[in-house]
């Protein structure tokens, strides 16, 4: 049975916002750059309360990344803010050669993630930068799963030392995680415990991957739920620990199957544990124009979807 309850429906980048705010009062080594989206990214308090430590760049995010690079040899812990598609594909370069090559300890906080950004359309919807960022050596990859989470995971960041990268949304989801839980980079949270399939979920299906669980009791299926924020370092021992519970398992993100969280999941299991698996995922597609959840049902990101996906894979247990 589900426990958890959506608190209130509320935007992740809020969420982003609401932490760095806190981090403003709490630290005062934290400094914020924006590529000219304060509004989008959620800035706004931040920079009211701390101007001196607040760095416009406008639209020059390659910039931004190798401002805060060097920010980082003064002391400071810089957090950058952009849209996702211009956090990841747009400084490539930058990220590869000045943060993480050169182990920086840099911030890159990346909102407007995945389709659910909705109507700007294929250009924006990035569906490729988990898989960008966790190829990068020494590259922490975090995808929280609401506004709670995302707080947070902002707070958490701050006392990592090293680079990171942080994945967040535009549209209001349920907020459902506890106000007060402990965010522990690497360390996946056991949402409903089940003994029929795991469902590996991460950044917005982790909700829809907990409905999905509701539907599934109905039929009788015990599925278990884990939420996997951090994408690396992976938790491979609660992965490995429940699918050799359940015997098959399906992973959720809103992100290409190619280089997401299924990927990561399929090689611990094909190294230490082969067993079924069920990928929901974009098929290494664009998106298109659309309303999150308009796009969410055409590209089969759902709780149906997860659904679908479980029974599927249920037939391919031994």
């Amino acid at each position: 049975m589900n426990q958890y309850k959506d608190q209130g429906k509320q935007d992740t980048r809020s969420g982003f916002g609401a932490g760095l705010t806190e981090l403003g009062r709490k630290n005062p080594k934290v400094v914020a750059l924006c590529a000219d989206l304060v509004g989008s990214l959620k800035m706004d308090d931040f920079i009211a309360e701390n101007p001196e430590r607040f760095f416009q760049v406008g639209i020059a995010e390659a910039n931004m990344m190798g401002i805060a690079a060097g920010m980082t040899i003064g002391g400071y812990i810089p957090f950058t803010g952009t849209f996702a598609n211009f956090s990841t594909g747009r400084v490539y370069d930058q990220i590869r050669q000045s943060i993480a090559y050169s182990d920086k300890n840099v911030k890159i906080c990346a909102s407007h993630a995945g389709i659910t950004l909705g109507e700007d359309g294929a250009t924006h919807q990035i569906l490729e930068d988990i898989g960008l960022m966790k190829m990068l050596p020494g590259m922490t990859v975090i995808n929280p799963c609401d506004f709670n989470q995302t707080k947070a995971a902002t707070l958490a960041i701050a006392d990592y030392h090293g680079p990171v990268y942080l994945r967040f949304g535009r549209p209001k989801v349920a907020n459902f995680t506890p106000v007060d839980q402990k965010f522990e980079i690497g360390k996946a949270i056991m949402l409903q415990e089940g003994t029929d399939v795991t469902i590996l979920a991460t950044g917005h299906l982790v909700w829809e991957s907990l409905l999905a669980a509701e539907t599934l009791e109905q039929k009788g299926i015990s599925a278990e739920v884990i939420n996997i924020h951090t994408i690396k370092p992976l938790d491979e021992a609660a992965i490995l620990k429940s699918v050799k519970k359940t015997g098959c398992v399906v992973t959720a993100e809103e992100h290409n199957y190619l280089g997401g969280l299924g990927e990561s999941v399929a090689r611990v299991l094909a190294v230490n544990h082969p067993a079924p698996q069920g990928f929901v995922a974009t098929q290494d597609t664009f998106g298109e124009s659309g309303t999150p959840e308009e796009l969410m049902e055409k590209y089969g990101l759902n709780n149906k979807a997860v659904t679908a996906a479980v029974l599927k894979v249920l037939k391919k247990k031994a």
